[in-house]
């Protein structure tokens, strides 16, 4: 049996008992416009290593936002995001925190989704050890939070999305979306450009009504 989230595991009776395998997004995924990618990702299962989730809420940057590292043209911190679609973009917040986000778009448009909050799935006591937390709703619900959880850092900033650590799961069924503004920033702050899972508990904050 491959090595896949016991959440997304499908068991079917017949002659014998067997496994139906999800489908994993590969990088082909993320060469479309981000506007598209950011809500498709939400109901998806996020695998690093051994722990895993499933993506309750993303931001999309896109390269003429002005929220967006890219805007301003490509340096060193940036690079990746002008690179090939789906790679993964890990930067340092206020010089505390990992943030991950996911390279959108063909290559030099410099695009991308931030992975803002998980439901977690697999791996739990790993996450609890990294986070020194035990609430699971407190391992995932931001963006530092869950790159602490799943153990990102730097280290992992330009890899594959669809190679080891990482895996993508496709989500099993349309996810019922909230959108609303962003969090966090200074510029562009009116875009609508936060989406979440629907009623979930793991959130980083909750949507507007």
């Amino acid at each position: 049996m491959p090595n896949v989230p016991a959440v997304l595991r499908q068991r079917h009776r017949g002659a014998a008992y067997r496994f139906t395998v999800p489908k994993k997004l590969s990088r082909s995924f993320f060469n479309r416009s981000v506007h598209k990618v950011a809500p498709d990702l939400v109901g998806a299962t996020l695998q690093v290593g051994a722990c895993a989730g499933v993506i309750t809420e993303v931001e999309a940057y896109h390269h003429t936002d002005p929220a967006a590292h890219s805007f301003g043209g490509q340096t060193e911190r940036n690079a990746v995001m002008f690179g090939p679609p789906g790679h993964v973009y890990v930067y340092r917040s206020y010089g505390i925190h990992w943030c991950m986000n996911f390279v959108c778009e063909e290559e030099g448009s410099a695009s991308a989704v931030l992975i803002r909050a998980l439901e977690p799935t697999e791996g739990l006591g790993l996450m609890r050890r990294r986070r020194g937390v035990e609430d699971i709703r407190n391992l995932c619900s931001g963006p530092g939070k869950l790159c602490e959880a799943l153990g990102v850092t730097g280290a992992h900033n330009g890899l594959a999305v669809d190679a080891p650590p990482f895996s993508l799961y496709k989500r099993k069924r349309t996810a019922p979306l909230v959108r609303g503004v962003r969090i966090g920033i200074t510029k562009a702050a009116e875009k609508p450009w936060r989406y979440g899972l629907k009623g979930s508990r793991f959130l980083s904050k909750p949507f507007k009504d």
